[in-house]
Formats: structure tokens, C-alpha cells, sequence
């Protein structure tokens, strides 16, 4: 049996338009001066470089510069003092992300690092960060006596 209808024609829905997914403004967080927090923050950069559709290069800087700066932060900066926080704070403008990497501590002077490329260094199990930092990011920026850092990243190159 065949359904008609009366005095309506038959129309089909018009696919809905395909819109872009809204792209995530600022993010905030409070994390504990522990080793737990870097899982938390590598989450947020696996939803952040998903929302941007962030190629897999682009990721992997990403994913290491904010990562060691966290690290860096709890145990360089906060000493893994539990009563210390880690603030971590992302932002986005039409051409770059950016992340906000603050500890509690006394800071250090950023401006004059060993190189960790040169041979008498090269063995040393720690002094890479900062290094990998600027090779990773496009932009890097030291503020508060060392406490605070910021990285960008350009998304037009993505």
C-alpha cells in the first residue's frame, strides 16, 4: 500500500550546512607539583591539537615543549613540593596556541644556561628542557625570575 500524503508535495531535508566545531578560547588549570599532573596536561594538549586538527609534527612539538615545561615546573621550580601548585593556561588568536606555564618557586635564571650540546654536558641526566623548549616552539618567553613560561606554536604552518 502506498502512502500519500494530501496536499503537501514531497520534499527531502536539506543536508544541515556543515559548520567548523567551535574552537576552544582559553583553558585553565591548578595542578599538583606530581609526576600525575604531566598525564593531565597531556590530555589537554591531545583535545586542544584535536579541536585544531593539528598535524602530527606540529603535535609532537607541542606535546614535548609543554610537557618538559611542566616537568620543569614541578621539580626544578616547585622541588615537588606537594603543597605547591602548577598553573597551566592555553590560548588561541587566528595564527597561534599558546601555553602559560607557571610554578611556585624561587626561579632561576634563565638567561644563562649551560649548553646542553656541549660535550662536558652531553652526559648530564638533566639540563635538556629549556633546550628542547626553544627548538620546539616558535616562540618562547621566560617572565617572573623564571617562574613563568610561554610557548606558541604558529597554527598557519599547520
Amino acid at each position: 500500500m502506498k502512502k500519500t500524503t494530501k496536499g503537501k508535495a514531497a520534499t527531502k531535508k536539506a543536508p544541515a550546512p556543515k559548520t567548523k566545531p567551535p574552537k576552544m578560547q582559553n583553558q585553565q588549570l591548578e595542578l599538583d607539583s606530581a609526576s600525575e599532573s604531566i598525564h593531565i596536561v597531556e590530555k589537554l594538549i591531545d583535545t586542544i591539537c584535536a579541536n585544531y586538527k593539528v598535524n602530527e609534527d606540529h603535535y609532537g612539538n607541542i606535546l614535548v615543549a609543554v610537557t618538559e615545561a611542566v616537568n620543569n615546573a614541578i621539580y626544578h621550580g616547585n622541588k615537588a613540593k606537594p603543597n605547591k601548585k602548577i598553573h597551566v593556561a592555553f590560548s588561541s588568536s587566528a595564527k597561534a596556541i599558546s601555553f602559560t606555564v607557571r610554578d611556585e618557586g624561587e626561579g632561576f635564571d634563565f638567561k644563562h644556561l649551560p649548553d646542553p650540546t656541549d660535550p662536558k654536558n652531553i652526559e648530564k641526566p638533566t639540563g635538556r628542557g629549556v633546550f628542547l623548549m626553544h627548538r620546539l616552539a616558535d616562540d618562547v618567553k621566560f617572565s617572573e625570575k623564571g617562574r613563568c613560561v610561554s610557548l606558541s606554536f604558529d597554527i598557519l604552518a599547520n
